[in-house]
């Protein structure tokens, strides 16, 4: 109880800090500013009235700059001596930058008084508040105000103004000739309501050109005054965003106890970027850094860079159980308006840390099972220009890390260089169709890389970083493609290839009495070139049949399209020792190394000299293979009387792409059929769909003695199986589902994106609006939308395997499902949780409560069991923009609004 007790005393304390980070406020407060006084002689004409809605100026002013525009709906009135005007219902006033509505207004030309104020309807509503605002500046609404165009003096009732994400509401404001402003009873929360359920309460203030000096303040919370506050304050006003304590979240963690978590301190360094520093630490000894940073150029690029480090310990200290770790994870974020510099594009996503990080730390606090699951880890950081006719030019910077094997793979870099296709014989005035050898295209693209390798712990070691592996590879097409008989689509083409590599390889074998010989590497420096090309040609067409049926209710048609294709590929051998890519292997002696070939024949055993390099060498031996695939489509047509299109029918598409495949080598010595792959896809309702695959081999095994063991294993035999009357066999199988109960979810889901992108398109937002509304555009699952009532939503994923003769089956299953309900319009429950078929047992499984609180967030997340028990409660202030949409921030969220 004390600790929580703390808690809320310091979070009092730092709310009201938030005055400095918008103190500045007082100094825009467009009530104030000073309308030059109209010296100009009036015309006294009593006759001198304005049509309802209608805009008039004085005939008479002679300067522009010192012209009152006024108009009013309903009537327009002068006194005797028309000194003063009266302006009724919804009456306007626009006078040298100021724009001043509200439903009565006059302005004395003697006293240079201009008076505002609402009026009381049938109902007892004050409606028709006065609306001002000034030339570069923000709207503002108050009960009243009144203010004169000479002194610079003015008072301002009830006012309420935002200003930088934050609002200013109620009491009274005096502007002195002196340019002072006194403040009294006025309240500054981040609600935006006119009576805001929170906020700081200013009992009196002075705000001076580079000051702020108020006193007493204290916290208040739906009209009720806490015994929170300061005696007086005193603020400076930078033209600057302010900085300020991040307050932690408390919680218990099953591994590593109690915690208070991500608290720290939140750097305002400029209105271009910021940076947060928090930690963590638990009460069994772990602890954690974290350093954030958001920077963002309007109109230019934005984004955010994570640096996390985490010292995590486990069990108890002196017992067999006690263990530490120490871990890092890297994260940038960078993506560049794509008007900001037309044909040339930078991005960076990096991703990258330990291996054990996210395991540790429960994916540093966040707990998503997801993240704490996931193996992989992946960055890249791209350049990209592209010149004159469509030639593109990237450049990249790749890492890929395995978390299980903490094997690490870099490319520092990979350039691409691309030329679009084009047709060499065809003429720019050609005239008519083309001609066949005006169809010729030709390409060119060119790809360069330098990359590595290595175990995660000796990645950076002097002699891990000498082996990288570079090398260019250059890619020239030719095709052509034109229609036979009008139905088939065929194509031809030659294609060479050649490849640049900075070392290769030299192999010496020794022989090992009693055992396999061995053979040692020897990498030789130097630049070496392979080239090779290659020959192909295909035809593809489309099948379609339709099904009408009258006697089967609402089911009306059945369509099928199949769309065969046969290609022919032809590739030389470029092995042979003549063209150098191939050379004979030796032992050390310098006796020749012999193998056996298919038909039983002892010959030299050769090896490429570019094993291993960046994009290897040609393949050994020659290649004609024919490919061979059909695609197949299904839809049923039925009747829908809900259809809004006119034709009163729906089409459902019962199978979608499902297609096998599979090669045949005419040159292979055996084995020449490949094994036989399909896949497709299923959409059976709007809820669910499923997607399938899988393998079957065509061939016959057997089943033979090892002597030297005595056990039986099984071989593949260069037989089909429909040879003795089977179906091909299959090898893998897998297919996968997700169903939601609820498809309008992601229907609402799609209308608030573009409802997000609506309000960034029409500008008028602060920038911490702006930046509020990135945070969801990034990651919009990591909110919780109370605009849609209620959704559950599962998957499952299956996959059968064996070997290529049926031995060692083994099938893998997972089942997740997740959902979310709004109790009341202001509560909301989620849940995530699945079921692990192989430990036979509940999968990790989260609960979390969620409250709006209209401008607060308040929830409860738990982990019920599990290595990553825990719980945690937030109690947050919420970003204006995410009150206007509904949206509350899932754990982890941070904002300074």
């Amino acid at each position: 109880m004390k600790l929580l007790r703390y808690i809320i005393f310091i979070k009092a304390l730092v709310l009201l800090t938030f005055v400095s980070n918008h103190a500045l406020a007082f100094t825009t407060f467009s009530t104030f500013q000073v309308v030059r006084q109209d010296t100009t002689k009036k015309d006294t004409t009593k006759n001198d009235q304005l049509k309802k809605g209608a805009l008039k100026s004085n005939p008479q002013d002679t300067s522009a700059s010192e012209k009152i525009q006024y108009a009013a709906k309903d009537s327009i009135a002068f006194s005797k001596d028309s000194s003063i005007v009266y302006l009724y219902g919804k009456a306007r006033v626009m006078y040298q930058g100021l724009e001043l509505d509200a439903d009565y207004i006059s302005y004395n030309n003697k006293t240079n008084i201009i008076y505002a104020r609402g009026r009381t309807d049938a109902k007892g509503k004050y409606v028709g508040r006065p609306i001002f605002k000034m030339e570069g500046q923000g709207t503002s609404m108050a009960d009243s105000l009144r203010f004169n165009t000479v002194t610079k003096a003015g008072n301002i009732y009830e006012v309420f103004t935002e200003q930088e994400g934050g609002f200013f509401s109620g009491g009274k404001a005096k502007k002195q000739p002196d340019d002072e402003i006194h403040s009294k009873g006025q309240t500054f929360s981040t609600c935006n309501l006119p009576h805001p359920h929170f906020g700081i309460h200013i009992t009196k203030g002075i705000v001076t050109e580079n000051q702020i000096i108020a006193g007493p303040l204290y916290l208040k919370i739906e009209d009720v005054p806490l015994p929170l506050g300061l005696p007086f304050a005193f603020f400076p006003k930078p033209n600057k965003k302010s900085s300020g304590i991040i307050l932690p979240t408390p919680g218990e963690d099953y591994s590593r106890g109690f915690f208070l978590q991500d608290g720290g301190y939140y750097l305002g360094l400029s209105d271009y970027w910021d940076a947060r520093l928090t930690g963590s630490i638990y009460s069994y000894g772990s602890y954690s850094a974290r350093a954030a940073s958001t920077y963002t150029k309007r109109y230019k690029f934005n984004g955010n860079v994570n640096l996390d480090y985490a010292y995590n310990q486990f069990g108890t200290e002196g017992t067999s159980d006690f263990r530490t770790s120490k871990d890092f994870r890297i994260n940038w974020s960078h993506s560049q308006n794509p008007n900001a510099k037309p044909g040339t594009t930078f991005s960076a996503s990096v991703d990258a840390g330990t291996s054990s990080y996210d395991r540790e730390t429960a994916a540093g606090g966040t707990y998503d099972p997801n993240q704490i699951a996931r193996n992989t880890l992946g960055s890249s950081i791209a350049y990209s220009r592209t010149f004159g006719k469509g030639i593109n030019l990237t450049s990249a910077l790749r890492h890929s890390q395995e978390t299980q094997t903490k094997s690490v793979s870099l490319t520092l870099p990979d350039v691409t260089l691309s030329v679009p296709t084009f047709n060499p014989f065809d003429s720019p005035n050609r005239v008519g169709e083309q001609k066949w050898y005006q169809k010729i295209t030709v390409g060119y693209s060119m790809q360069a890389t330098n990359s590595i390798t290595a175990g995660d712990s000796v990645l950076f070691k002097r002699e891990t970083l000498s082996k990288f592996r570079s090398g260019f590879q250059h890619n020239i097409p030719i095709n052509m493609a034109f229609n036979v008989l009008k139905y088939f689509n065929f194509n031809t083409g030659v294609s060479y290839l050649e490849r640049w590599h900075f070392q290769t390889i030299r192999k010496t074998y020794a022989k090992v009495p009693n055992g396999s010989d061995v053979f040692f590497t020897d990498t030789i420096p130097g630049f070496n070139r392979s080239g090779q090309y290659s020959v192909s040609g295909g035809v593809s067409t489309k099948i379609y049949s339709t099904a009408q049926f009258k006697n089967f209710g609402k089911f009306k048609a059945l369509r099928h399209v199949m769309t065969p294709s046969v290609n022919f590929g032809y590739t030389p051998d470029f092995s042979d020792i003549s063209k150098g890519n191939y050379k004979e292997a030796f032992y050390q002696n310098g006796d020749p190394v012999m193998t056996t070939n298919f038909k039983g024949e002892r010959v030299p055993l050769k090896y490429s000299i570019h094993e291993g390099s960046a994009y290897g060498g040609p393949g050994e031996g020659r290649n004609a293979s024919i490919g061979f695939s059909i695609d197949n489509t299904v839809e049923a047509k039925f009747l829908n009387p809900k259809d809004t299109t006119g034709t009163g029918e729906k089409k459902i598409p019962i199978i979608q792409g499902l297609g096998i495949s599979g090669s045949y080598n005419l040159l292979a010595e055996s084995f020449k059929l490949s094994t036989l792959s399909f896949s497709g896809r299923s959409q059976f309702t709007d809820k669910l769909g499923i997607n399938y695959y899988g393998t079957l081999n065509p061939y016959l095994y057997a089943d033979s003695v090892n002597q030297s063991t005595g056990l039986s294993q099984r071989y593949l035999v260069d037989k089909y199986t429909w040879s003795k009357g089977q179906l091909p066999r299959l090898t893998n199988f897998g297919f996968s589902f997700n169903y939601s109960l609820n498809p309008e979810a992601f229907k609402r889901n799609n209308e608030n994106a573009d409802k997000l992108k609506q309000n960034a398109n029409t500008g008028g937002m602060t920038p911490e609006q702006a930046e509020a509304l990135a945070k969801v555009s990034r990651d919009p699952n990591a909110f919780v939308d109370f605009n849609i009532p209620w959704n559950f939503a599962f998957s499952y994923t299956f996959n059968y395997s064996t070997s290529d003769v049926g031995d060692n089956p083994t099938v893998t299953n997972t089942l997740n499902f997740n959902g979310d309900a709004n109790i009341t319009p202001k509560w909301k429950v989620t849940f995530s949780s699945g079921w692990d078929f192989r430990q036979k047992t509940i999968s990790q499984t989260n609960f979390s409560i969620y409250r709006d609180l209209h401008c607060w967030d308040m929830a409860f997340t738990w982990v019920p069991f599990g290595f990553y028990q825990s719980y945690s409660v937030d109690i947050k202030v919420k970003a204006s923009i995410l009150q206007d949409l509904k949206l509350s921030k899932r754990k982890g969220y941070y904002t300074k609004f």
